[in-house]
């Protein structure tokens, strides 16, 4: 079911996140409902807005990234493909950057 894609470690590890966030956030508005908030974006958002953003975003990051590794290696005269992890890296700090300042 699941032989289309290619479940790394680095896959395995972003989606477990993803899950673990979503249910953090569940628990957290049941706990303490949100109040719309001003950020740098430039519209008034809660924090299930931002999180939404936030993993687009990363999404987008990992894509981009997956996307010119090919291009790095005979940009930069590299021996292999950087690794994965650090578009995860980047990718996690967009989302707590955007989930904190949004």
């Amino acid at each position: 079911m699941f032989e289309w894609m290619v479940w790394t470690t680095p896959v395995a590890v972003f989606f477990c996140c993803i899950g673990l966030m979503l249910a953090g956030m569940t628990v957290w508005e049941i706990k303490a409902p949100t109040t719309l908030s001003r950020g740098f974006l430039p519209i008034a958002t809660t924090r299930g807005d931002r999180l939404f953003i936030g993993l687009l975003s990363a999404a987008y990051v990992n894509l981009a990234f997956v996307g010119i590794t090919g291009k790095l290696v005979i940009w930069m005269g590299l021996e292999s493909e950087p690794s994965i992890w650090i578009s995860f890296v980047a990718s996690m700090a967009l989302l707590g950057l955007i989930m904190r300042k949004g």
